[in-house]
């Protein structure tokens, strides 16, 4: 077999076409460019390329299936990728290593959604950034305020129409701002970005919204109680394919909501979770478990049964919630079916 591994550069990159066989390298140097890439498909027409999983990762996959050629797009933080006890390790000594483990099939893969999917999950944590971007702003604001002595209603009560209106009304554009006031043109500046923010947040909002409408699965996870359109367009576009988990433990480990795990000799212990995969996923997930105990019965008796009573297991408890939920979404989906075709206790949700 032989096998074209690249180390992927933003601007530069560094090729091994590796012959299985027989063990031999040639080494290339390209420019991360799509040009560039074709002709270095045809020069060396390989079996298999072999790619890690980075932000350039997803064209240069889509112009490698494009041309009829297996890919593997590889996790490195595996343990068999580890370098330890090196003296040298540069972009060839990268790419090789990436042909050898391909040839000894050694390398955690990383699914590649097509580009419409990978676009959507863009626009989904794009969304996250602009929301995280306006709490930045707020913050700001209030601490300008309090520098100047100047309190403001807490929580939600400080950003209604009337409540940002009097912040409008205390603020100066820089250039009629007298030198003991900058902090009004502090406040004008944020109050303008504020505002830029919101409306970019409101037009992603809306098409993401359009989408979700538009798509079965989003809608499948709604008949959730608790479950509203950000989770459910999240975990649709994070799990892409159900059929390629084996089992929910696979779902939950993929989002990191698995523990850590300690063994040696007759010790055996679990630690909190690894925390792996989209953090932004297990954010939802708990926060829309919180919520869930109030409206989901299976949700609230998931909890109780975890939280055994105690006060120091709410956490413990709440991320089982979170976890078991992931796990139904990822069991509807696969199976195509509702949540009220979920009777409590069944065989498919169980096995999963």
């Amino acid at each position: 077999m032989r096998i074209l591994a690249i180390d992927l550069g933003k601007s530069k990159s560094v090729a091994c076409d590796f012959e299985a066989a027989t063990s031999q390298a040639k080494f290339y140097g390209l420019r991360t460019v799509p040009g560039e890439l074709r002709e270095l498909l045809v020069r060396c027409r390989p079996d298999r390329v072999v790619i890690e999983v980075c932000n350039q990762a997803g064209w240069v996959g889509d112009e490698v299936l494009a041309a009829a050629i297996d890919l593997q797009v590889v996790n490195t933080n595996g343990s068999a990728w580890r370098w330890q006890n090196v003296k040298r390790k540069t972009d060839r000594d990268d790419a090789l290593k990436l042909a050898q483990l391909s040839a000894m099939n050694q390398l955690k893969l990383v699914h590649l959604p097509a580009r419409p999917v990978r676009q959507w999950r863009s626009l989904i944590g794009y969304r996250q950034t602009l929301v995280d971007r306006r709490t930045a702003i707020k913050n700001r604001i209030r601490s300008i305020l309090d520098a100047q002595a100047i309190s403001m209603p807490a929580g939600k009560s400080g950003w209604t129409h009337k409540s940002v209106q009097a912040l409008r009304e205390m603020a100066l554009p820089i250039e009629h701002c007298p030198p003991g006031d900058f902090w009004r043109a502090e406040l004008d500046e944020e109050l303008k970005q504020l505002d830029g923010v919101e409306a970019g947040l409101k037009r992603v909002t809306a098409e993401l919204d359009k989408r979700g409408e538009q798509d079965e699965r989003v809608r499948r996870l709604r008949t959730i109680p608790g479950v509203g359109r950000r989770l459910s367009e999240m975990v649709v576009a994070a799990i892409d394919d159900p059929h390629r988990f084996a089992s929910g433990k696979q779902v939950a480990s993929y989002a990191g909501l698995v523990p850590k795990q300690y063994q040696s000799g007759m010790m055996e212990r679990h630690g909190r979770i690894t925390g792996h995969g989209n953090a932004n996923l297990r954010r939802l997930l708990v926060e829309v478990s919180w919520i869930g105990l109030r409206l989901n019965p299976r949700m609230r008796a998931v909890y109780e049964r975890v939280r055994q009573g105690g006060k120091t297991r709410k956490k413990i408890a709440i991320v089982a919630v979170a976890r078991r939920l992931l796990i139904w979404c990822w069991a509807m989906l696969r199976d195509k079916q509702d949540w009220e075709q979920f009777p409590e206790g069944s065989q498919s949700v169980r096995a999963a």
